[in-house]
């Protein structure tokens, strides 16, 4: 249940147009909803400004599609991450309008209106390897209320190509920069821009770059300061981060 939703059940309590029981008992399962298998967190758009985002590694397509269905219910935006085929199905089976990215591995469906930063967020790869990462990064900066613009195939090997898209990055209000094998993209951004850099390691790579481990040693011993690393192939730690960062001007 989102502020404006409670506002509005309140002024119908204060108006007669609802009892107070009627009134009670949508706000019975205002902190969490108990599924049985899954207690599902409607609180949290209160606390944090975006409802609960569900993490669909490893969850059964039925119950996958059980949570989205009761966070959809309720009014809430729909984030999804790590959906696999058989997931996705189940989930658009049950919430028939949300919308599945098959290279982000997303499902999402738009219900709240937030406002919009005047600055985008900007998501930079390395190379192509990296969109899967790169394009969770993108849809949860997007439904998370921020622009997004992206950057792709840009990496270190060809350095001309970031260095003919400096303006690009000069007016983003934060740069998520995803690279994987040595990982030495962020650094390169970082020295460039005066935004925040969040630098996100992605498993790429031969054997030594030891699933992502390479990179992620390599950004997190930057030289370029200031620079924020989130764990490997996180790209929706990296969106959410940025567009959090990105609205503060609009919460002061």
């Amino acid at each position: 249940m989102t502020p404006d939703a409670i506002r509005a059940l309140l002024e119908e309590v204060a108006q007669g147009r609802r009892t107070p029981d009627a009134a009670l008992l949508a706000l019975k399962e205002l902190p969490f909803q108990d599924l049985g298998f899954a207690k599902v967190d409607h609180h949290r758009a209160l606390r944090l400004g975006v409802p609960e985002v569900i993490f669909g590694q490893g969850k059964a397509p039925d119950h996958l599609a059980a949570i989205a269905r009761a966070i959809v219910d309720r009014g809430h935006d729909l984030l999804v991450t790590r959906v696999d085929a058989a997931q996705a199905e189940a989930v658009l089976a049950a919430v028939p309008a949300a919308h599945h990215e098959p290279r982000a591995r997303t499902i999402t469906l738009r219900r709240e209106a937030r406002p919009t930063p005047p600055d985008p967020v900007l998501v930079v790869a390395a190379g192509t390897s990296d969109l899967p990462v790169a394009e969770e990064a993108r849809v949860t900066a997007e439904a998370c209320g921020s622009r997004v613009e992206t950057l792709y195939d840009v990496g270190v090997a060809g350095i001309h190509r970031l260095l003919a898209h400096t303006q690009v990055l000069r007016r983003a209000g934060v740069v998520v920069v995803v690279a994987g094998m040595e990982g030495a993209l962020p650094s390169v951004v970082g020295g460039l821009i005066d935004r925040p850099v969040i630098a996100v390691p992605t498993s790429v790579g031969y054997g030594a770059a030891f699933g992502g481990l390479a990179a992620l040693l390599g950004m997190l011993n930057s030289c370029a300061p200031g620079l924020t690393v989130v764990n490997i192939d996180n790209g929706f730690g990296a969106g959410y981060a940025a567009a959090r960062i990105n609205a503060l001007g609009l919460t002061r």
